[in-house]
């Protein structure tokens, strides 16, 4: 039996989600090209490795560092289903002249399409109304939904021009909005020809209707936004936080929106599951998701096409269309 040189190190149930049957094909193919086969293992324990060639990743997988590395010499791709791999690729990867590539951008969208949701919801009361309602509450009661408004009136600040940052900053567009954009990495053209307007943070938030983060995660950005900067938000406004807990302090937001100044739309929390007994649970001004905001149907085949196709042209030695280098990965989420 020839050794497995394309290994896929993500669970059963995942696989069937990334890998539809052409894409299966692929990693076939390109297993075959690289004159193995394709492998697909819950763990990395037990299964030879000399003749690995590539390696395909997912959530949970084992961190890639020297000692693991060692085991895998002809290792020369790794391809995540995810976004980021700071949690799988160490430098020692780079260091090695192992190439990386991830499933990203099929992320962008349906993230982007949630905070949007959410964006809409805050700006239209639409949850507020829609607990008062279920609860056997009055038809109207204007003081407990509050000023409903429409997104083109609206000031929506943006932080973050990230994948998702920008399909969002899109989709803002097309109806009508003109955004603001905090990001200290990018200009005022560039943020222009995104169709926003460039703002420091304290300006971004002063003048906010909604507030809807997409920055990565590093050092420079934990609790970017906390107590102080809540503050500056007017009134009324809302918080989006499809991107990482580690950006804002949870507890900070957690008492602006149980004293029912802002309300806040939420996928990511700094404990997950979020406990039973959590304080944000019947919040009436706090919309709740289960980190799901990536996981539609779609986007799940998207990435692992994405991951297919790259695979496909590492072993063809085509040039790879979603690389991580090592500059990139310094600043990932």
């Amino acid at each position: 039996m020839t050794a497995p040189v394309v290994v896929v190190s993500v669970p059963r149930q995942l696989c069937l989600e990334f890998f539809d049957e052409a894409a299966r094909g692929r990693l076939d193919d390109a297993a075959a090209r690289l004159g193995g086969r394709l492998e697909r293992v819950d763990s990395l324990r037990g299964l030879p490795k000399d003749e690995l060639r590539v390696l395909v990743t997912g959530w949970g997988s084992a961190t890639l560092d020297g000692r693991l590395l060692d085991a895998m010499p002809r290792l020369g791709l790794v391809a995540h289903t995810g976004a980021s791999v700071r949690g799988y690729v160490t430098q020692e990867v780079f260091a090695r002249g192992i190439r990386v590539t991830q499933a990203g951008q099929a992320m962008a969208r349906p993230v982007a399409e949630v905070c949007l949701t959410f964006t809409l919801m805050l700006l239209h009361r639409t949850h507020r109304m829609d607990r008062a309602l279920h609860a056997g509450g009055p038809w109207y009661d204007p003081v407990r939904f509050g000023e409903q408004h429409e997104l083109a009136a609206s000031r929506i600040t943006v932080v973050g021009a990230s994948r998702t940052g920008r399909s969002y900053l899109a989709m803002l567009r097309g109806l009508g909005a003109e955004p603001l954009l905090v990001d200290p990495t990018i200009t005022p053209e560039q943020a222009q020809e995104l169709g926003a307007e460039l703002v420091g943070l304290e300006e971004g938030l002063r003048r906010a209707r909604v507030l809807a983060l997409h920055a990565p995660s590093l050092p420079e950005t934990r609790h970017l936004i906390g107590a102080r900067e809540l503050a500056l938000l007017p009134d009324g406004a809302g918080v989006v936080n499809t991107a990482r807990s580690w950006l804002v302090d949870e507890a900070a937001l957690l008492a602006e929106v149980s004293s029912g100044r802002i309300d806040a739309a939420i996928d990511v929390f700094d404990e997950e599951p979020l406990p039973l007994d959590s304080p944000w649970r019947g919040l009436p001004g706090a919309i709740l998701t289960p980190h799901r905001a990536a996981a539609t149907v779609e986007g799940r085949l998207n990435q692992g096409r994405i991951v297919a196709s790259e695979v496909s042209a590492w072993a063809a030695a085509e040039p790879l269309q979603h690389e991580i280098t090592l500059a990139a990965w310094r600043v990932m989420a």
